[in-house]
Order: C-alpha cells, then structure tokens, then sequence
C-alpha cells in the first residue's frame, strides 16, 4: 500500500533522489553537446524545434510560448537574443493587427539541421542506449504518467 502523506518510503525516496539525479545531470550534458556542435543552447534548439515543426516554419507568437511552456517575458527576451543572431524573425500576423508571427530564417534552419544529428546521439547515448527495449517501454509509460498528471494539475 502506498503511503499518501508524510516522509517517503525507502524506495520512494530512492527513486525519487535518481530521477532528481537524471533531472539534475541531463540538462547540462545536453547543453554542453549542443554548444559543442552547433553553438546553440538548449532553448534555441527548443524553440527552434517548435519552429521547424510547424509545416510553414512559422508559429503565432502566443502558440509558440504555449507550445515551450514559456511565459511572454521570457519568450519575448529570447527571441530577440535569437533574432541578433539571424536563427529567426517576427513577422506581424495580418489576422491579427496585434499578433507576431515567429519564423525560423534560413540561418535558423540551418544551425537545427547541424545540430539535431549530434542532439540525437546524445540523446542515444545518455538515455536510449543504456535501456533495453523492455525499459525504454517502461519508461516511456512511467513519463508520459507523469506528464499527464503535470497536465492536469495547473501551475
């Protein structure tokens, strides 16, 4: 039976303090490859991702910091960081007298197709290797469980 208040159990805890462990480790050795191969960070590769996945390459200001989980400061702060070094521009959305439209340039596409081939085998390396089939199952089940709580309860 699993315990609903109070401290954590022995294995709670030791689950909890690994997956803190992965949460704390991944991010950095994620950033360090990609400002190794590509001169991004990590939020240039996710926002640039979000712009490449868009069929046009172009996303409404307010579904691109949506889509990051980003507030509107920091979207906004970004960008412009990102638009000084030609990765993206903004575009006024003529639906919308008020609207931005964000779009990835050239440059932008660019610097993601350089980087994604070394993000990924890093990816490959860190996280997907180490797991069997079986695990990368579980894990994926055990993630998206989580998501779907983080979903449902707001900030």
């Amino acid at each position: 039976m699993k315990q609903k208040s109070g401290w954590l159990t022995p294995p709670e805890q030791r689950a909890w303090r690994a997956f803190i462990g992965v949460h704390q480790k991944l991010p950095g050795r994620l950033a360090r490859a990609l400002q190794g191969c590509g001169n991004l960070s990590v939020a240039d590769y996710v926002v640039l991702v979000a712009l490449t996945d868009a069929p046009d390459g172009m996303r409404h200001f307010q579904d691109l910091a949506n889509t990051v989980e980003w507030e509107r400061s920091r979207m906004s702060h970004h960008l412009r960081r990102m638009a000084k070094r030609g990765l993206v521009t903004q575009e006024y959305c003529p639906k919308d007298g008020r609207g931005v439209h964000v779009v990835v340039t050239p440059d932008g596409r660019v610097a993601i197709e350089t980087a994604a081939p070394h993000h990924v085998a890093t990816v490959r390396r860190l996280v997907i290797d180490p797991l069997s089939p079986e695990e990368l199952d579980t894990l994926t089940v055990l993630c998206e469980r989580i998501l779907g709580r983080l979903e449902m309860d707001p900030p």
